[in-house]
């Protein structure tokens, strides 16, 4: 293990600025009192980096962004990546489950290699800028290995990214303050919370250029997501039809812009009165309902809906801000397939949807 001193003050540009210029090679581990950092190097080039603020909804984000341009790159696909990777966060036996998921992206042909090398620089370049505003912790350079068996994407120069985040930085500061103790907000800086809150539904900026990429040998491919090809040639089912009933305009059209993609079919119905006879018509494969509304209450309805015989087994998911043990037993109750809480942003809605989709 090779270190470089450790002391309380840390300043990253000059340390990254070192470390560019000796054409370091291995991780660098930066912690401070509540976050780390993980900056992967090859003779003094950046290959990936990462942090733990969340590191697969920093992901999600940004391939939101990138499926404006690439249509295969569907909720269905992004949901999957979450599934298959995250839970190896924290493992000492995966190295960055985050960049191992843009391999398998890569490998099942979602993304491209210059689009792959586009979305780590995009990356870097969020993570860098929330490095730069740190003045205390440790750090360390080791050796990487596990790092050395997956594919090279792009080798950015990182004197360069880092003027760039450290300009960015310096233009908003007046307006937008940095300081150590916010690493979240300096993370995410000028982007919009898409979470749920009770009824209330709050509504980067990349920079790219041509990368390098390299060869690298096929990864162990996943399960595929619906309405993806399967390796048997045969196709599921591409488009869901999902019936959400809730009197609040609000949270319907935040749950229509969640499911917003091809893989969706969302049909929004405010009168739980004349949901019944709605969702007779339709036929949703799935129904998220509300449970607090006027004249009949989520609970009644989904009783309602159990009782006819096309939705005995159609998984309906209750949505509600009330996380009580009665609560929960009342949708257990009227057989109701899962239970939704409010606020919840879009990776939780679209977990839960493909759970009972699946």
């Amino acid at each position: 293990m090779t270190s470089y001193r450790t002391s309380p003050r840390l300043n990253p540009l000059s340390l990254l600025a070192q470390l560019s210029s000796r054409q370091a090679n291995g991780c660098l581990q930066i912690s401070s009192s509540s976050t780390s950092w993980s900056i992967y190097l090859e003779q003094g080039k950046l290959i990936y980096a990462s942090d733990s603020l969340d590191p697969f909804e920093r992901l999600d984000r940004h391939l939101r962004q990138l499926s404006r341009q690439i249509p295969t790159l569907v909720s269905a696909v992004r949901v999957q990546v979450r599934l298959l990777f995250e839970s190896d966060l924290g493992s000492q036996s995966s190295t960055t489950p985050d960049y191992r998921a843009i391999c398998w992206l890569v490998e099942q042909q979602y993304l491209n290699l210059s689009q792959a090398a586009t979305l780590i620089e995009e990356l870097a370049e969020d993570v860098i800028r929330s490095l730069l505003a740190v003045k205390e912790g440790t750090h360390q350079l080791i050796p990487q290995d596990q790092f050395e068996e997956l594919p090279k994407f792009c080798r950015l120069e990182l004197r360069t990214l880092v003027e760039r985040c450290h300009e960015q930085l310096r233009r908003i500061q007046p307006t937008e303050p940095t300081n150590s103790n916010n690493n979240n907000n300096n993370n995410y800086q000028n982007q919009p919370d898409t979470s749920v809150q009770n009824g209330r539904s709050p509504q980067l900026e990349s920079t790219q250029k041509p990368l390098q990429n390299s060869q690298s040998p096929p990864l162990t491919k996943g399960s595929n997501p619906p309405g993806i090809t399967n390796n048997m040639g045969t196709k599921k089912k591409t488009t869901y039809t999902i019936a959400c009933i809730d009197d609040s305009a609000t949270v319907l059209n935040a749950i229509n812009s969640f499911l917003d993609d091809k893989s969706f079919s969302v049909v929004m119905i405010n009168d739980p009165v004349r949901a019944l006879m709605q969702v007779v018509r339709i036929k949703p494969d799935l129904i998220l309902l509300d449970v607090e509304m006027p004249n009949l209450d989520g609970y009644e309805l989904c009783s309602l809906l159990r009782k006819h015989s096309l939705f005995k087994t159609t998984p309906i998911v209750m949505v509600t801000g009330n996380t009580g043990f009665l609560d929960r037993a009342k949708a257990k109750l009227v057989r109701s397939s899962g239970y939704l809480t409010k606020p919840f942003n879009q990776s939780e809605l679209l977990k839960i949807v493909f759970k009972h989709l699946s």
